[in-house]
This record gives C-alpha cells, structure tokens and sequence, in this order.
C-alpha cells in the first residue's frame, strides 16, 4: 500500500500526450487548444466609438464653444466619415469609426439637440473621452490566446473575431466506463432483494462531460473467462478503461488477476487512504491506460475526482490543475493512519474565504450523502485530530 502522495506522483509520471484535431470553433467549448493564436489586426482595428453622441473637436470646447452645427450621421459598420468644419460636429453611433478631425465624443445625455445644433449641457469634457483607441487592447500580431488554453465562452468570442472558424485542439480519448458485479442490474429495471440498480457507470462518465468526453459503457458480470476475453478487446480498443469494483480482496474480484493475465502493468494497487484504498491503476503497452477504481460509491466517485480528472487534465493541458483550500469549520477526529477524504458542504464569507462544514456519511457506500455536500476535502495521513480553523486541500465535484 503506498501513500496518496506516492500514487499522484506514479500516476503524473504517466500522463499520456494526445493527438491533436482541427474542429469547428463553435464545437470547441472546454476543449484544450494546441495552438496560438494571434491578433490578426489592430484591437480594436481603428478608433472606435463607445457611446452614442456628437464627436467634435476638443479645441473648439477648450475655446468655449458650447453649440455645434450637425455635419451628419456615423452609423456603425459605416466607413470613415470626415468632420469639414472645425466647430461642427457629427453624430457617431456606438462601434463606428472616429470621423477624422474630430477625437472627442460627448453622449447623448449630456447634450441638447434642436433644429440640427447640438447644444453640450456639461461644463468640462476629457480629451479622447468616449474613444476605444485603435491598438489599445492588443497590436497585430500579439499572442492573445495562448497553446494549451481551456476553451471557455471567452475564448470563443476572441476566436470568433480573429476569424477562427476552425480550431486544432487535443483530441479527446477514447474512454470506456466498464461497471462489474452480478448484484447490478439496469436503471430501467426493477431490482430483486438482493440486487441494486448500477450507479456508478453513469456517474463517472458524467464527471468526463466537462471536458467533452462522451464514454462509452460496459457491464462485465462476475465470471473470470467473460472478463478476460472482454477486457483483452478494450484493451486493444479504447485509450483509457475506468472500471468500477472487483479490486478488492473478494473471491470475485478479478480484476487485478485479469489485468496481470492479459500483460498490463500493474503501478500500483491499494492506497493509503479512505474511501478508496483499493484503487488499482496500471498501463497496458504504451496504448490503453487503466483506471480500476473501488465499487463502492463513494469510493470510486472520490477516485475519479482525486485521481483520474488530475491525470486527465495534465495529459490534456501539460500542467496541473490549479488547487483549491478551503478552512475547515468544525473539529474531526479520524484516528486510522490514512489520508482522509471527507464530504464537505462549501459555503463562500463576505471576507473571501471557502469554509467547509464536514457532513460526514455511514461509510463509503453512502451514495445518497453525497447529496449533502460539495466536495471532498483532504485530511493528511499521521494525524488524529484536525482542528476547526485549519486550511485544507478540497476538490469540487459540485
């Protein structure tokens, strides 16, 4: 049995690098961008207005002219329009390009419009006020998005207008979601007294939704020859297998001896911790990495989040995910030498802080508390006593 500390690194150590894929942009929300991009102009390209109103000359204000005769209109999407006189003015719609000779704009709401005169009802304006500068956000050929990026709703927008209808991004794996156990039955069923709907299929192959993945699932039934030859045809089949029970010590947890069977290398199995002690992990010929995770619920769940989305996200992006803490809000007392992930309700103080309130459950087939909390955070292994105050690693499944 190795420590959770031990089991990141093994696992870290064994990031895959994937392929890379052109998609269109609209398809590449929470996807991993592999390549930059850059500014293919000016941003904005040319100065832009950003309110409704009359660009002037700012001298001819400063002089004391209050009234400005109105030349014309500047609609957006309207080329360049140029002011003729000095002391006249243009209405310019927000998103139009500046007209020359002018380089101040004065809104709507401060000024009064009557027989083609705009009268200005303010006593002092800003030179420039009103006026995005061509080049103030970026120049040509800035980087603004870089290589290996999580694509959010932001990115889409800066894609959309530096014209990027199609994007290269990492292709996504190719996963299976395996359940095992002849206790498990489908949730369009009615279970006998002694059987249970599966649970745990559906809930792993939800938590890959948030990187786009669509998992496909399998049933393996307690029989060591259908495991076998089943689980030798994913091998060759799927980039990763998560597969859910049959890792412990029962006399129908095959798991561990078909994986040995079938030339996958075993890295580590059993961790020091709880839930999840019997977590399995391995890789099969540099082609199919295996997850074989504990079948209790809370257990496998935790495993999936702890491990196998930390390890998906460093293959996908090359670095880790950003940690999160939160303050511990009560005391806990967990006296086995285990590193302890216990469900925890989040709640956000007015000063900044993520506070975790502890709801523990009746062990880790408890699905139903996970109901009752947020998020595991993660007591260190060597201690007994944890103290309401002290700061926590967490990680969010909510």
């Amino acid at each position: 049995m190795i420590t959770t500390e031990h089991a990141l690194d093994i696992i870290s150590a064994h990031q895959v690098e994937f392929e890379t894929e052109e998609i269109a942009l609209k398809d590449g929300l929470n996807r991993i961008l592999k390549e930059d991009w850059f500014a293919d102009r000016d941003l904005p390209p040319y100065n832009r207005v950003s309110m409704d109103g009359i660009a002037i000359l700012y001298e001819a204000f400063q002089l004391g002219q209050r009234d400005f005769r109105i030349e014309g209109i500047a609609a957006a999407g309207s080329p360049q329009q140029e002011m003729a006189d000095d002391k006249a003015c243009l209405e310019v719609m927000t998103g139009s390009i500046l007209p020359s000779n002018t380089d101040s704009v004065i809104r709507y709401e401060d000024v009064d419009i009557v027989d083609g005169v705009a009268k200005v009802l303010v006593d002092t304006i800003q030179k420039h006020q009103n006026v995005h500068a061509q080049a103030k956000d970026r120049q040509a050929g800035e980087l603004i998005v870089p290589f290996d990026t999580q694509i959010s709703a932001a990115e889409i927008g800066i894609g959309a207008s530096l014209g990027k209808h199609r994007i290269r991004v990492a292709k996504l794996p190719k996963v299976l979601v395996i359940s095992t156990g002849d206790e498990l039955v489908e949730i369009d069923q009615s279970p006998a007294a002694f059987q249970i709907r599966k649970s745990n299929v559906y809930r792993l192959a939800c938590s890959l939704q948030a990187y786009n993945i669509e998992a496909d699932t399998a049933h393996l039934q307690d029989d060591l020859q259908e495991i076998t030859e089943k689980v030798e045809v994913y091998l060759r089949t799927y980039d990763i297998l998560i597969l859910s029970g049959g890792v412990s010590k029962g006399k129908f947890d095959f798991i561990p001896q078909v994986m040995d069977t079938l030339g996958v290398e075993k890295l580590f199995h059993k961790v020091a911790q709880r839930p999840g002690k019997p977590f399995w992990f391995g890789k099969y010929k540099d082609s199919c990495t295996v997850f074989a995770l504990p079948g209790n619920p809370v257990s496998s769940f935790l495993c999936m989040q702890r491990y196998f989305l930390a390890w998906l996200h460093l293959s996908l992006k090359n670095e880790e995910a950003s940690q999160r803490y939160a303050v511990l809000e009560k005391n806990v007392q967990f006296s086995p030498d285990l590193t302890y992930y216990l469900e925890v309700k989040i709640r956000y103080s007015k000063d900044g802080r993520i506070l975790a309130t502890p709801k523990k459950g009746n062990g880790s087939g408890d699905l139903a508390n996970l109901m009752r909390g947020d998020a595991f955070i993660e007591l260190p292994q060597g201690r007994d006593h944890f103290q309401a105050g002290e700061v926590f690693p967490i990680f969010m499944y909510r």
